[in-house]
């Protein structure tokens, strides 16, 4: 069985994007069709500001909304980032296999260097080393199939890279994964900003709609979405973008078709109502499921422990490995055996 492994980072509340465009494809699809893993990836949101507080928040609530969106820790591994030390342990050996000009490359810490300098300040050190982490994210896990949007794919290439770069220097060690482009996954855009992503980082709340929002607050936002020039219910992302906006949440909403669901709205405020309701009833029950785990929180926990030791004990032998194949000298456990792995055997142990 193929191994899939998809992450999220708890920067901010999931949003009605973060479902659609992936957490949905993953209770329906994915955890049904590979040996899945689906990782809170809370180190990846240390490489901003942050308040700690908050990142235990939003990664306990992320991993809450992961289970009542209908990932189901028997048929998938559910667990946080932090919590498998091998994550980290393999960040570093794949940091002494890239290079400078790769992490400089990345467009992520372009964009995000370029706009701090331009304020007079600086980045983290880790917003430039954690596609690394992310390769570790993937590698330690024999990965085959890593799903993505296409702004990911950059960070999917990087991993391929390192792995085929470590097993030529050291001996074969990782599975070279590929990334996926799921056809069913909706891209969704902000409601004010038909331009840019429905992203839960970003700081336009107006525009996002978060999968924990009440009906009414859910109905207000739609309903305030900027549309275009023209009267006519038209799909055409390139005029249109507001208006083809909200017919492809729509679609993804009901299961329709984005240029067929624009033949029956005679108005915008017609597509608005429509839409808006869709979304509610999407959401509805997510958050009824939400609310049951939120009262009982030690089975939330307990989905955690039990997922992180599953995936540690994925990790650890091919991590072993890893250590062992580029040089370093294994731990001896009490008895005086020697704890290396060999290297040869983990992709087979791995499956």
């Amino acid at each position: 069985m193929k191994r899939v492994f998809s992450g999220i980072k708890p920067s901010g509340h999931l949003t009605l994007g973060n479902y659609l465009g992936a957490v949905r494809r993953w209770a329906a699809v994915d955890q049904y069709r590979a040996d899945a893993l689906f990782c809170i990836v809370d180190l990846h949101a240390l490489t901003v500001e942050h308040d700690p507080a908050r990142v235990r928040r939003l990664s306990r609530q992320a991993a809450t909304l992961l289970l009542a969106a209908g990932l189901d820790p028997e048929r998938c591994t559910v667990f946080v980032q932090s919590h498998v030390d091998e994550h980290a342990r393999l960040s570093y050996l794949l940091e002494c296999v890239a290079t400078d000009g790769e992490m400089r490359r990345m467009v992520q810490y372009k964009e995000k260097a370029a706009r701090e300098r331009d304020r007079g300040g600086s980045v983290r050190l880790s917003l430039l080393t954690y596609p690394v982490l992310m390769a570790a994210d993937i590698l330690a896990y024999g990965t085959d199939e890593v799903p993505v949007g296409e702004d990911q794919t950059q960070h999917v290439e990087l991993a391929r890279d390192l792995a085929v770069r470590f097993n030529q220097r050291y001996g074969r060690t990782f599975v070279v994964p590929r990334a996926t482009h799921p056809e069913v996954a909706a891209r969704v855009m902000n409601l004010r900003e038909p331009g840019s992503k429905m992203g839960k980082s970003d700081d336009v709340g107006p525009g996002i709609v978060y999968l924990l929002d009440e009906p009414d607050v859910v109905r207000r936002k739609v309903m305030r979405a900027v549309t275009d020039s023209g009267r006519e219910v038209v799909h055409d992302s390139a005029g249109q973008p507001g208006i083809a906006n909200l017919l492809e949440i729509l679609a993804a909403c009901t299961g329709g078709d984005p240029a067929d669901l624009s033949g029956v709205h005679a108005s915008y405020g017609a597509l608005k109502r429509d839409t808006a309701e869709a979304v509610v009833e999407l959401l509805r029950p997510v958050q009824a499921r939400h609310k049951e785990l939120c009262a009982d929180p030690g089975y939330v926990a307990g989905v955690l422990r039990d997922g992180a030791e599953r995936a540690r004990a994925m990790a650890r032998p091919t991590v072993d490995a890893a250590y062992r194949a580029i040089g370093l000298l294994p731990a001896v456990s009490d008895t005086g055996a020697d704890t290396g792995v060999d290297t040869g055997a983990v992709l087979n142990a791995a499956r």
